[in-house]
């Protein structure tokens, strides 16, 4: 059971806490006061959008809070609400909205005055159809749903397709002809500047030649390395004079060896200068096919071989489709058949499902005072969707002397109301722990209102009802009742004690809660109800 409702600066209620029993429970008040806002926060509760709008005008921030008590396990719920975000907890630990409804799933269940229009919708009445699908039924929903999702994958794959498979296959053969040509130029990375490096030398061979050929003279037997081997001879002598010259011709000496070493170098590297014209002619063309590479497709070796990686993925991915599309065209008649079979058993168990709500429909609108009510619940056949292949309506007439119409035609708001009243408890949409109603009896009074509040004490025998009433005949049957009053922009609530339910009672039915009439009519009226 919710044992504890609070909820802070949530619209004109600046702070506000419910400590709440089993049974029937009302909440009442004048009109403009604010009575629906704790129904806004058990909605919020089991995860609906939170909006800015509930944010009050007391603080920054709106938050609610409810304590569920099931034997001896607590669980604690709490979303708070700012300007930019909304925040949810479960049992003090943050918590994601999806957690929250998922901790609190089928706890509660709230029926409105919106429920009204969700009657005369498709979606709506087969949401109130499959709340009472039974388990071949919700196995049935998963196969459609299954069989939906394989129909859409391969229309995906048509999507991506793009129906134009010529245009596919040129798009292949392109890429096909661009990796392939990468790939025979066998590129390399790096290999640019290696090549513009040995297309220099080659094209200047005979001026290399001529350089190092200097380079030799002057560092040879005729240059340097002579001059150095007479430094040398004569330093030795010195050396033999005087050994503090030994430093200075050991240091003479390793010069004589890099020269001689550098020598050498020079005089291989001279030996390798190629001036072949063949050779030139065959770097010449390959860096010719870098450029042309470059040309088509980067500014850079690497990009050319970012771009082949790239376009091989692509050749790969058409190549998939080009296969999948051999034999899409059957997989896509067979996933259809199957959508088509899965969605007429999917139309058979809704149609049952509807037939047993329409009975058990007509049971409680002959309790709430109609005489011979017919309600009538077809499922049509109708174009595949993500919900299914049927369109659900609801036809009602408040006698079998009338001709069942459309909900959308029926004008009397009294007679909605109880349809909608007894449509919830059919299909077994309030039978979670605890139940709100949110004025839902809009239009109804006299003895109409006295069947409404009958069906509502008894549907809260061994769970929570609460319902915010502007009836006193529904008010009367609470075991529980609150009063919202309002002063100024803000409002408050409190539990009423059996003076003040007779006060509040005389307010709803007379307008005068001192009027002595009207209190001996509401103690009537309580003690009928009590009866």
């Amino acid at each position: 059971m919710l044992d504890e409702l609070s909820a802070v600066n949530l619209g004109l209620i600046e702070q506000a806490t419910l400590r709440l029993d089993d049974g029937l429970t009302v909440i009442t008040g004048e009109t403009g006061a604010g009575k629906t806002l704790m129904l806004g926060a058990i909605r919020l509760l089991r995860g609906d959008k939170a909006t800015k709008g509930l944010i009050g005008p007391f603080h920054h921030r709106c938050e609610v809070a409810g304590r569920f008590v099931t034997g001896e396990r607590e669980l604690v719920v709490r979303r708070s609400i700012d300007g930019s975000r909304s925040r949810a907890y479960v049992d003090d630990s943050v918590s994601s909205v999806a957690g929250l409804t998922e901790a609190t799933k089928g706890t509660m269940s709230v029926v409105g005055q919106h429920d009204q229009l969700s009657l005369t919708t498709s979606r709506g009445v087969r949401s109130l159809i499959d709340a009472s699908l039974d388990r071949a039924g919700l196995s049935a929903r998963q196969r459609y749903a299954e069989a939906w999702s394989g129909l859409a994958a391969i229309e995906d794959e048509i999507a991506a397709i793009g129906g134009d498979l010529r245009a596919i296959e040129r798009e292949h053969d392109s890429l096909t002809y661009q990796v392939e040509e990468i790939d025979t130029a066998e590129l390399a990375e790096g290999e640019e500047a290696h090549l513009e490096a040995t297309l220099t030398r080659l094209r200047n061979a005979e001026g290399l030649r001529e350089d190092v050929a200097d380079v030799l003279a002057l560092l040879g037997d005729d240059g340097a390395s002579r001059s150095m081997d007479s430094a040398r001879s004569s330093l030795a002598r010195a050396t033999d004079l005087d050994a503090d010259l030994t430093t200075l011709l050991s240091g003479l000496d390793e010069l004589l060896t890099r020269l001689n070493e550098l020598t050498g170098a020079v005089a291989v590297y001279a030996s390798d200068i190629d001036a072949d014209p063949r050779d030139l002619a065959e770097y010449e063309d390959r860096m010719a096919r870098l450029n042309e590479l470059k040309r088509k497709y980067g500014a850079s070796v690497e990009d050319v071989l970012t771009f082949r990686k790239e376009a091989a993925q692509r050749r790969d991915e058409l190549s998939a489709l080009l296969l999948a599309a051999e034999d899409i065209e059957d997989r896509l008649a067979v996933a259809r058949a199957g959508v088509a079979d899965a969605g007429e058993e999917l139309r058979r168990y809704r149609q049952a499902s509807a037939d047993r709500i329409s009975v058990t429909a007509v049971e409680h609108l002959s309790e709430l005072g109609f005489s011979e009510p017919v309600v009538e619940i077809v499922v049509d056949p109708a174009d595949p969707s993500s919900f299914g292949s049927d369109r659900p309506t609801i036809r009602f007439a408040s006698s079998r002397s009338l001709t069942p119409a459309p909900v959308s035609a029926i004008a009397s708001g009294g007679e909605l109301s109880r349809l909608v009243l007894a449509l919830t408890l059919a299909s077994g949409a309030a039978d979670a722990a605890v139940v709100a109603f949110d004025e839902i009896d809009a239009g109804v009074g006299g003895t109409t209102a006295l069947s409404m509040g009958a069906k509502l004490s008894a549907l809260a025998a061994g769970r929570q009802v609460i319902c915010v009433t502007h009836l006193p005949q529904v008010a009367a049957y609470a075991d529980t009742h609150f009063v919202v009053t309002r002063a100024d922009e803000r409002a408050s609530i409190r539990r009423l004690d059996a003076d003040e339910r007779v006060d509040e009672i005389t307010r709803m039915l007379a307008g005068l809660s001192d009027s002595e009439k009207g209190r001996d009519h509401a103690r009537e009226l309580l003690a009928s109800a009590g009866r």
